[in-house]
């Protein structure tokens, strides 16, 4: 890793050459699609040779698209016919903007469409105006960002660790996608644990779906696992993404890892239908064997509300989010619906999905007649679809240090997690880190994340592990009506001859679905109020997790022997230095 943090520090660098040109907060327009062009340069050079040789030979011939045999020589998805190279460029300096352009447009289509997300073009102009250009290209020709030096994963951490670096300095949100790799590692464990034995198999062909897919980080990790589990399967990569940088770069490491760059989208997840340049939902029939996200937590759906709700009311359970709808201030349960609809059925072999969430999505939202929050968890819950609940150590992520929680989704739960749900408190699994990354002052190291897969596995009651029936996190929302009286204190009856409510007295009770509403009347309220009654209209049903409840410690109080001990210690060590002020 301490040379990726050096090719990370050392291209970091090149900004200086920036400062006083270009405002910080575009150092990244011109920094990112130079390190994508570098990698894609580095990962071309060792067949650039064999590439231009078939280029010339193709001349004299009649086929149209030349890209997929100028691909083959190259040994990837893509390629570059022009002359030129970094090498190349540096070697003339005085038509460097010319020759920049003609080697980008040299590239395969997906390539060159990959650096158009950038919008370079601006950047070659302001680079060349500045006389900039040259020292820039060299310092990147500089950097050797090969496969055998730098890896995918690798090479993953650079583009992230680069995107955090710039976002600070324009005083973005850093990081909405980063998910820390040990996290996901620790995801896409707990995603292939009970298919280990079918994924193992040879010739193995699955898909994996991420509808919020950043830079492509989780993509690339569960490919990597796979890999380790089985070098005969092939996982195909599937992802989508509305930031278009972060679209470039993963797109751009999909078509180096040899999947299909086709298969990443640029789009808004939550959308249905196209407008104000944004591409809806690209994947809307399709189906995936495993589905994994980090969603930017507690994000506005304001943008896409009349959209969303206009599919929640038209098309019910035929749209996406038939369940219900959250408050438009946290969307996280949208992005949880939209993968969920990508699932397939059982009768196809079932689907699991992972997914990070922060606390929010346990219990906001209060069961009502309108589907919100409360309606959604009954849905997953009572469809059993729920298999675990991992809580995760606060300050592991980079633009955020609260509570985090990995929900694991399946249709095709193994028999002894049928109707069952796990909770696994993870909070104590971390050390701490020697250096922050933004509000990341923890990590997991491999013992956490095997501790927690093996707790996972084993689906057994410990002191971190709890397993519960699906109905225990559900309950009955109840209206308890007092009569009204007058002033003499009679009840005041209405027209059918019932008592008429005072809503001034009225209250609510949650009474848990295991408990029988009558029995609870019978010992919980009516021994305090005798003329209460249920106004059953009024009865929902909801469901929340209260995890803190479930792994609450008790812990007892201090003496006021210790207590009084700690305060004169500290009026002792007061009085000390006042008389040193004094003195």
């Amino acid at each position: 890793m301490n040379g990726v943090k050096e090719a990370a520090n050392f291209i970091w660098s090149i900004a200086d050459l920036l400062r006083g040109e270009f405002k910080q907060s575009d150092y990244g327009k011109v920094i990112l699609p130079l390190t994508v062009l570098r990698r894609l340069d580095c990962v071309l050079s060792t067949t650039k040779e064999a590439v231009l040789k078939k280029s010339e030979q193709m001349k004299g011939t009649s086929i149209q698209n030349l890209d997929p045999v100028l691909n083959r020589a190259a040994g990837y998805n893509f390629h570059n016919r022009s002359k030129f190279d970094f090498d190349k460029l540096i070697a003339d300096p005085n038509n460097i903007a010319a020759n920049l352009r003609n080697y980008i447009n040299g590239f395969s289509e997906d390539a060159r469409e990959i650096i158009e997300q950038f919008e370079f073009d601006n950047q070659i102009t302001k680079l060349d105006d500045n006389n900039l250009l040259f020292m820039v290209l060299k310092r990147f020709q500089e950097v050797d960002l090969h496969p055998d030096k730098v890896s995918s994963m690798d090479m993953g951490y650079m583009f992230e660790e680069l995107i955090r670096k710039f976002a600070e300095l324009s005083n973005e949100t850093a990081g909405e996608h980063f998910t820390p790799r040990e996290v996901i590692k620790l995801m896409v464990n707990l995603l292939f644990m009970d298919d280990r034995e079918a994924l193992t198999q040879k010739g193995i062909v699955k898909t994996i779906f991420d509808c919020c897919a950043g830079t492509g980080g989780m993509l690339s990790v569960a490919e990597e696992y796979l890999q380790e589990l089985n070098p005969d399967a092939r996982l195909e990569l599937f992802g989508q993404e509305l930031n278009p940088e972060s679209y470039a770069i993963c797109k751009s490491d999909m078509l180096i890892k040899g999947q299909n760059p086709a298969n990443v989208k640029r789009a808004n997840s939550l959308k249905r239908k196209e407008s104000d340049k944004q591409k809806p939902d690209q994947f809307i029939n399709h189906k995936f064997d495993y589905l994994i996200t980090n969603p930017p937590f507690g994000v506005k759906w304001k943008k896409v509300e009349k959209e969303v709700k206009e599919e929640h009311e038209e098309l019910g359970f035929g749209g996406r989010y038939g369940a219900g709808l959250p408050s438009v201030g946290d969307g996280s349960f949208l992005f949880l619906m939209n993968l969920m609809s990508k699932m397939k059925t059982k009768e196809q072999g079932g689907s699991r999905l992972a997914i990070v969430f922060n606390g929010s999505p346990l219990f906001s939202g209060s069961p009502s007649s309108k589907k919100n929050e409360s309606s959604i968890r009954q849905w997953i819950i009572e469809n059993d679809l729920l298999e675990a609940i991992i809580a995760l150590p606060n300050q592991l992520f980079y633009n955020t240090g609260i509570s985090t929680y990995i929900w694991i989704i399946s249709n095709h739960k193994p028999g002894k997690r049928k109707g069952k749900v796990q909770l696994i408190n993870g909070v104590d699994f971390f050390q701490k880190m020697t250096k922050s990354l933004g509000d990341k002052r923890n990590e997991l190291n491999d013992d956490h994340i095997a501790q927690l897969t093996k707790l996972y596995g084993d689906f057994k009651e410990t002191k971190h592990s709890k397993i519960f029936d699906n109905e225990d996190f559900g309950y009955s929302k109840v209206t308890v009506e007092r009569p009204e009286r007058n002033a003499k204190g009679e009840i005041v009856m209405d027209k059918k001859g019932n008592p008429k409510p005072d809503s001034s007295l009225r209250d609510s009770e949650n009474i848990p679905l295991k408990v029988d509403i009558d029995e609870y009347m019978q010992k919980e309220v009516l021994p305090h109020v005798p003329d209460a009654w249920i106004d059953e209209s009024k009865t929902n049903v909801g469901y929340e997790i209260n995890f803190t409840k479930y792994f609450y410690e008790y812990k007892p109080l201090r003496s006021l022997e210790e207590i009084r001990a700690d305060i004169l210690a500290l009026e002792e060590e007061t009085d000390g230095l006042i008389k040193e002020v004094i003195a």
